[in-house]
């Protein structure tokens, strides 16, 4: 089993910053693609971020060059460092995972955080 746990996440005043952060833990032989994705009230998830094995990333286009994904893979720690947040930004933050769980199992198995709140209100 593989567990995906964010936090950072909490209420910031409009123009405020925070980093997300987000931790693999369990049966890691690697992961691949990664991303954070957002669901606000009374809207679908949506993707924000994704990068693969740190090498092609990309963003929806309402946080380019606001939003940056990073990732360290000693760590198997995910980031997203969001700055001039905004109202419309505020929702629960979800990290997603592609993981190959062993070296002999080429499949990889998608995983899902329990997510993180963001508030942005003044």
């Amino acid at each position: 089993q593989v567990q995906l746990v964010e936090s950072g996440g909490g209420l910031v005043q409009p123009g405020g910053s925070l980093r997300l952060s987000c931790v693999a833990s369990g049966s890691i032989f690697s992961i691949n693609a990664v991303g954070w994705y957002r669901q606000a009230p009374g809207k679908q998830r949506e993707l924000v971020a994704r990068t693969s094995c740190g090498i092609t990333t990309g963003y929806v286009d309402s946080v380019t060059g606001r939003f940056t994904i990073s990732r360290d893979n000693a760590k198997n720690t995910v980031y997203l460092q969001m700055k001039s947040l905004k109202h419309e930004h505020t929702a629960v933050y979800y990290c997603n995972a592609d993981v190959q769980v062993t070296n002999w199992d080429v499949a990889e198995y998608n995983y899902w955080g329990q997510g993180t709140q963001v508030t942005v209100s003044s």
